[in-house]
């Protein structure tokens, strides 16, 4: 089954002559274990279609399925709790992190769960393993301001990952670090869609960090510019 279906999707800001089209007719899937590549200049629509995509901003019209689940076709599908259905299904991994300042790195990546109904002992249980995986078990009572920018990106992707969500979306995660810093994350983000049968989403302007992606994708003006090879 697809993870991800999006068809016709459109954005629309603001109405009258004053109207910004933020995305037009925007069509494509992804499989179980796919990784694609969003690229493009900013203001292309890249961001838009993530937020779209995971329920933080309404598209205009269109359908979007994910995990096999309509959550929009010309409306927000009715009776869907919306939050609980997001932190269940799509984990999302902001440019900035945005983790909670006051919480420690562990109680980051458990917060996630214990939303959802896990209690706390398990979900830092579960925690503690996804820091383990990505080489964080010593950082996990520290606060994120302490970390390395490259260590709070990871906490963020262990944050994306609490809830064993199918689809990922990373808006810019390389973006704030070095190369060297930002090829391990792309490397990360390759190896949990592996593993996990994931499918992954990464935005970013930087195409040194597209090698081994199934599928890229160039956005202008809302759009995608040409269909994918073959």
């Amino acid at each position: 089954m697809e993870i991800l279906r999006v068809e016709g999707v459109r954005k629309v800001f603001g109405s009258g002559p004053e109207a910004v089209v933020a995305l037009e007719g925007v069509d494509f899937t992804l499989q179980p274990g796919e990784l694609m590549a969003l690229l493009g200049p900013s203001g292309s629509g890249k961001t838009t279609l993530l937020l779209c995509i995971s329920m933080i901003l309404e598209p205009s019209q269109g359908l979007i399925a994910v995990n096999g689940k309509e959550t929009y076709r010309g409306g927000w599908t009715r009776g869907l709790d919306a939050r609980r259905f997001r932190r269940e299904n799509v984990g999302f991994i902001f440019q900035g992190h945005n983790l909670v300042p006051f919480l420690t790195v562990l109680d980051n990546v458990a917060l996630p769960m214990t939303l959802i109904g896990v209690t706390k002992r398990e979900a830092r249980r579960r925690a503690a393993a996804l820091l383990g995986e990505l080489e964080l078990s010593h950082r996990a009572q520290m606060l994120p301001a302490t970390l390395s920018g490259g260590e709070q990106q990871r906490v963020a992707i262990a944050r994306a990952l609490a809830n064993d969500p199918k689809l990922i979306l990373a808006d810019e995660p390389t973006a704030s670090l070095d190369s060297e810093r930002g090829f391990k994350v792309i490397g990360m983000l390759k190896k949990i869609a592996r593993q996990r049968n994931a499918a992954v989403i990464t935005v970013t302007h930087d195409e040194r960090m597209i090698e081994g992606f199934d599928t890229i994708r160039r956005m202008k003006d809302g759009r995608f510019e040409s269909p994918p090879p073959a």
